[in-house]
């Protein structure tokens, strides 16, 4: 322990060293005559032997797999003077009763708890945390911490013009403002209240005091505010901005649909396009941006990509909600109270504990996109005002507990969309497959349909040969126990995050018996709504690609291959369907070929009620799955 304070009074050193020369703006300069390049050498040289003398990283802040988290956000407040959709719920939020947020001794307390074990950079986040009285008193309060080398905060801007002097003097270091339009109407309508010109003049303050790069957050949302990458993008060609990208990200009543998001390539396709010399500019391990700048401006676009491109491998960051509450990653639903403990008594190491056994549980990953999106988690407005990110997984899904202390947290609550989102833009879309007629014994012809996924897919159609039946290969193992109940008898998404990834492949088969009348139209194609076998064919593999919407419980499974073929069969007046689907991963594809069987025959019936309601969907059963723990099955 020796080693720990001279790390943090060589911090202290460096930081003050990187302030003396900056008269008064919070960002290092060469002093007066002295070359930048100088200075940078120098800084260099001080920030390597802060490295090599440094005490080796506090235990408690290092997860299971390596991550350090020297990143602590602290929410000041829950209350905000906007209501910005994709923050807000548009009725609001119930505020939690004021005796039970944390007050200013208790959020110092434990800022000096995290910075003594390693954090050195701290970002106030709300709310808003601009409407607490006290805001300046906490940052100069946090500036006299030894080992702290960074205070943010990440504000809506409707207040900073008017602040900013004093919390820059108080010891503010780096901004973060919100403003996801340019057009002062639209602004109004994003954010439900007025405000625009006061946000352009707190951007335009802090330019003046001196921060480099101001970062601005623009939130992107498809049909609302994409038309103005470019418009923001230009904004960097005279100012210091980072104008910094956010792939819209599903909250409590944010109404979030996949269709609003617009993924993080197809923002850099459309910049692009404008300034095809866009350069990628290096950026901190632990950054969660990708950056780049457009030669010749002073500023830098950045992309944080949260839901399409993760990046957990180097998070770390921490939060602490405004009622006290650890929350380890923006998207888990897991937290664990301090308040509760710092008022119970507890000391520095059993506080340390308890942080260091949430720590401990954090995850590899997040669940992706589509997960998170069921997932109940709290509105933004009670984790943050605005989307630093980080991405890591969802909680345990049960109560944890720290044994000498009953450490409680949260217990997941699942929450499910209503919606189907249409997932055909930027998957792999099967081309439709070329009609094959075979000419049978009975004089009539023979459609054979056979869709793939991807390019290595055997495309052979399906013949009677291949419904012989097999038999079962491999172990049978079985549980006398349900997987998707837990030990209180509720319903539970089962975790697989701890099981080895493996190639899984899964066939299910459906019948539909038609009927003469509606099997000759199908054979010949005079279905007045179209190819049934076409339409039928692509509604499968769709289905399969969203079978984790459709299916409540049901992971979402990246898949690699979706095959779906249908045969008529003349003899019983009938449609047969054979659905494959391949994945690499931790869980299995049976629920995705099931799913997909099954949609392709609803859609034959669709397709054919109009001519017969005496039609009859049979045999929706699992052919096969190979590649899990449990073994093989081969149906009889």
């Amino acid at each position: 322990m020796a080693a720990r304070p001279l790390s943090r009074m060589l911090r202290r050193l460096l930081r003050s060293s990187a302030r003396s020369c900056s008269s008064g703006a919070p960002v290092t300069q060469p002093c007066p005559g002295e070359s930048a390049r100088a200075a940078s050498e120098e800084l260099s040289r001080r920030r390597q032997f802060l490295r090599e003398h440094a005490a080796p990283f506090s235990a408690f802040l290092t997860d299971s797999f390596g991550r350090q988290h020297s990143y602590l956000r602290i929410s000041l407040t829950e209350k905000c003077n906007l209501r910005c959709q994709y923050c807000m719920p548009e009725e609001g939020v119930p505020l939690t009763p004021k005796a039970n947020l944390l007050t200013t001794e208790e959020i110092l307390t434990l800022a000096r708890l995290f910075v003594k074990e390693g954090v050195d950079k701290i970002r106030l986040t709300g709310g808003e945390p601009l409407i607490r009285p006290d805001v300046v008193d906490i940052v100069a309060q946090l500036q006299r911490l030894e080992g702290l080398r960074t205070i943010g905060v990440t504000t809506n801007g409707i207040n900073l013009a008017r602040l900013l002097p004093q919390l820059q003097k108080a010891g503010l270091s780096a901004i973060n403002i919100s403003l996801d339009t340019l057009v002062p109407a639209k602004f109004e309508f994003i954010v439900r209240r007025k405000g625009f010109h006061k946000v352009m003049e707190g951007i335009h303050k802090a330019i003046e005091l001196g921060y480099n790069p101001v970062k601005v957050n623009c939130v992107v949302m498809r049909g609302l505010n994409e038309d103005e990458l470019l418009d923001f993008a230009a904004l960097t060609e005279g100012l210091p901005l980072d104008v910094r990208f956010i792939e819209y990200m599903p909250f409590d009543g944010n109404k979030w649909n996949f269709k609003k998001m617009v993924s993080y390539k197809e923002m850099l396709d459309t910049v692009r396009q404008q300034w095809p010399e866009l350069e990628k500019v290096p950026e901190e391990e632990s950054s969660t941006a990708k950056a780049f700048k457009i030669p010749g401006f002073q500023g830098q676009i950045s992309f944080i990509t949260s839901m399409s491109e993760h990046f957990c491998g180097t998070c770390n960051r921490l939060r602490i909600t405004a009622d006290g509450n650890l929350k380890v990653c923006l998207f888990g639903n897991s937290e664990v109270s301090l308040r509760d403990h710092l008022r119970a008594g507890a000391s520095e190491q059993e506080l340390l504990r308890i942080i260091g056994a949430a720590v401990g549980r954090k995850k590899r990953q997040h669940a992706g996109m589509f997960s998170i999106s069921q997932m109940k988690n709290r509105p933004m407005i009670l984790i943050e005002l605005f989307l630093m990110f980080h991405n890591s997984p969802p909680g345990n899904p049960s109560i944890f507990s720290w044994d000498p202390l009953h450490v409680q947290g949260l217990r997941p609550r699942m929450s499910f969309s209503s919606q189907v989102a249409t997932l055909w833009k930027g998957c792999r879309v099967p081309q439709t497959p070329p009609l094959a007629q075979q000419r049978l014994g009975s004089g009539s012809f023979q459609r054979h349909y056979t869709s793939r996924a991807d390019s290595n897919a055997n495309s052979k159609c399906l013949s009677p040969g291949s419904w012989a039946s097999a038999a079962p290969s491999g172990p049978q193992l079985t549980s006398e126990q349900l997987t998707h109940v837990d030990s209180e008898g509720r319903a539970a998404m089962v975790d697989v995050g701890r099981k080895p990834d493996t190639e899984r492949v899964a066939v299910a088969s459906a019948v539909v018996l038609l009927g003469p009348v509606a099997f000759k139209l199908v054979q010949q194609n005079q279905l007045k709504k179209g190819d049934a076998l076409v339409v039928a064919q692509l509604a499968g593999v769709q289905a399969a690609k969203v079978t984790s919407q459709l299916i409540p419980l049901c992971h979402h499974v990246a898949l690699s291959h979706i095959q779906v073929q249908l045969e008529l069969d003349s003899t019983r007046h009938a449609v047969k369907i054979r659905a494959s689907c391949r994945a690499r991963g931790p869980t299995g594809v049976e629920m995705e070929a099931l799913t997909s069987a099954a949609v392709a025959a609803l859609t034959l019936y669709d397709m054919c009620k109009a001519v017969s309601r005496d039609i009859v969907l049979e045999e929706i059963k699992l052919i096969s799955k190979t590649g899990g723990q449990r073994g093989d099955f081969h149906r009889a």
